[in-house]
């Protein structure tokens, strides 16, 4: 089974997300079918069939998550040492093109989220930046032509 790289935090998340859906999620849903069932009619009651359709919704996302959880392998950045941009690092790159300060943390696919500066591993940037340092420069052929960047700093932290 293939390994899911994640940090303590993003594991923290999904542990969370997966007792919220198991312990109040879940719960709510049977309860809110056994209440559309007993309205009557089943084959044009809309209230049922929405209800079923959130815990079809409920029950996969359930099964992700601890499909997730169970192969993570988290990956505690303060024990990480180097000087070449990993997993968990956080690095501040300068855009070429606008002549920006960008900082990113690489982090799991799961804990992605470009608006607070978390670049998903799997990202096509991060993949580029992978192994490389200071000083180093990157081209990145995008959909909208060649971006250029250069790694200012990498911090294990």
């Amino acid at each position: 089974m293939e390994k899911v790289h994640m940090t303590p935090e993003g594991f923290s998340s999904l542990e969370n997300e997966l007792k919220n859906l198991k312990f109040i999620e879940r719960p709510a849903v049977v309860k809110a079918v056994s209440d559309a069932r007993a309205l009557g009619d089943l084959s044009e009651n809309a209230e049922y069939h929405a209800a079923k359709d959130r815990q079809g919704f409920i029950e996969g996302r359930i099964q992700e998550l601890e499909s997730k959880l169970s192969r993570a392998e988290i990956i505690d950045i303060t024990k990480l040492e180097g000087t070449s941009v990993k997993f968990g690092t956080t690095i501040t790159i300068l855009d070429g093109s606008s002549d920006k300060e960008i900082t990113y943390k690489i982090v799991g696919i799961d804990e992605a989220d470009i608006g607070k500066g978390l670049l998903s591993v799997g990202a096509p940037l991060a993949r580029a930046l992978m192994g490389k340092e200071v000083g180093d420069e990157i081209i990145l052929e995008t959909p909208s032509g060649k971006k250029e960047y250069e790694i200012l700093k990498i911090s294990y932290t």
